[in-house]
């Protein structure tokens, strides 16, 4: 045995014990951090090579883990921008050099340009619906942008997309094609008559009148007129060119439902953009006419009172006057191996070497979990069993400082041998 072997293992087992009592440490102080995941010392042996029945001493290596995987307690807040995963899954987020990383750490407030950033000063990345339905870039993280919320000026949205869903009665009597609502005679008749409004491009509100009007077995006429172009007193002749658009529509005299096409009617909205009335829900039964649902997208001018956040992910901005749109959808990242991610300062993960290909996905699909606003993850730490593994650190590292101490007086004993 070689007895500086013996005080170089000494050393080792203290060399462990010390980086056991770092993490313990770090455990205690973070034990109040959001989203922290708690990190442990693991310990492996190094075996020297041995010969001729004399034993060289080894040693200890040390491998810090973080338990990224396993979940704190959430803790319900009074914020909409507090946000906690629910499951499995990352938020994306990036430093102000524009570098994403990964965090659970969604203590996320407002800053002075109305970007959504936590304590560390990280930003909150997600998708805009500027472009329409965003759709995940899943090897990558393409397409993100800094989620802004700002209240400055007013915004307004024209009408593009409505849908109308309801019951026409079946058993109404036809009217002629010349008192038809779209040939816009002072004769017209109709079946059945509603409202609805949109908006222009400047957000200014619009009052559409739509006739349903039965043509024949299963056949029926919708017509969309300006309701500010009616004559007064009694509606028809519209002035300014009459309908602003017409279609036909077909109904299965069997099932009631409608056939064939076209399903809806579209047309362009006075001083707006062309809006698609879907109407493709309508039915022909044996009953009175039903309005069951009608909606038209849009707003009018107006800025954001507050936001909302579903469990999907989705941003939505509810302005002043009661509408509301969504503006982003917040994706959730994940890798195989979450254990072996890279810790950063400021509780964020970049990806390591044995941690596997960042996934980009949104919540509920696949194994990401949910996303809860109003709510933050604790940490993982739990104080009872940090405390424990400090006192068994110092222990050990006392017991290897004595094998030290041991090498150490033995040494003298071989040095002296010669006085």
């Amino acid at each position: 045995m070689s007895l500086y072997g013996m005080m170089r293992t000494g050393v080792s087992g203290m060399n462990a014990q010390a980086n056991r009592l770092s993490t313990t440490a770090d455990n205690i102080a973070n034990s109040d951090t959001t989203g922290y995941k708690r990190s442990s010392a693991e310990f492996s042996t190094l075996i020297m090579p041995s010969t001729g029945g004399a034993y060289n001493s080894g040693g200890v290596t040390t491998t810090i883990r973080q338990a990224v995987s396993d979940p704190g307690v959430l803790q319900y807040t009074t914020s909409v921008s507090d946000l906690a995963v629910s499951g499995d899954g990352f938020f994306v987020v990036q430093d102000p050099s524009g570098t994403p990383f990964l965090t659970r750490a969604g203590a996320f407030v407002p800053d002075a340009q109305g970007r959504l950033v936590n304590a560390a000063g990280f930003q909150l990345m997600a998708y805009s619906y500027a472009n329409g339905t965003p759709a995940a870039t899943v090897n990558g993280f393409e397409g993100l942008e800094p989620v802004v919320i700002s209240d400055q000026g007013l915004t307004a949205t024209p009408s593009t997309a409505g849908t109308f869903s309801g019951n026409l009665p079946a058993g109404a009597t036809p009217v002629l094609a010349a008192n038809l609502p779209s040939a816009n005679a002072a004769t017209a008749q109709y079946t059945q008559k509603t409202s609805m409004v949109a908006y222009d491009n400047l957000g200014n509100k619009k009052l559409l009148d739509v006739y349903f009007t039965n043509t024949g077995a299963g056949t029926w006429e919708v017509a969309v007129f300006d309701q500010s172009k009616a004559t007064p007193g009694t509606g028809f002749p519209y002035a300014a060119g009459g309908a602003l658009g017409s279609a036909n529509l077909t109904f299965d005299t069997t099932t009631g439902k409608l056939s064939g096409t076209p399903t809806g009617v579209t047309f362009t909205v006075p001083g707006g953009a062309s809006l698609d009335l879907d109407l493709s829900k309508l039915t022909q039964l044996g009953t009175g006419f039903t309005v069951s649902d009608a909606q038209v997208n849009g707003n009018a001018p107006s800025t954001i009172d507050k936001i909302q956040i579903s469990k999907d992910g989705t941003i939505y901005a509810q302005y002043k006057d009661g509408t509301s749109k969504p503006l982003y959808k917040i994706p959730l990242a994940d890798v195989q191996s979450p254990d072996q991610l890279k810790a950063l300062p400021g509780n964020v993960y970049a990806q390591g070497t044995d941690s596997g290909a960042i996934r980009v996905g949104f919540a509920n699909e696949g194994k990401a979990g949910s996303i809860i606003s109003g709510a933050l993850e604790n940490s993982n730490v739990d104080i009872a069993e940090e405390l424990t593994d400090m006192i068994a650190a110092q222990r050990s590292y006392t017991a290897n400082s004595k094998v030290f101490q041991t090498g150490s007086d033995l040494m003298d004993v071989l040095v002296n041998l010669k006085r």
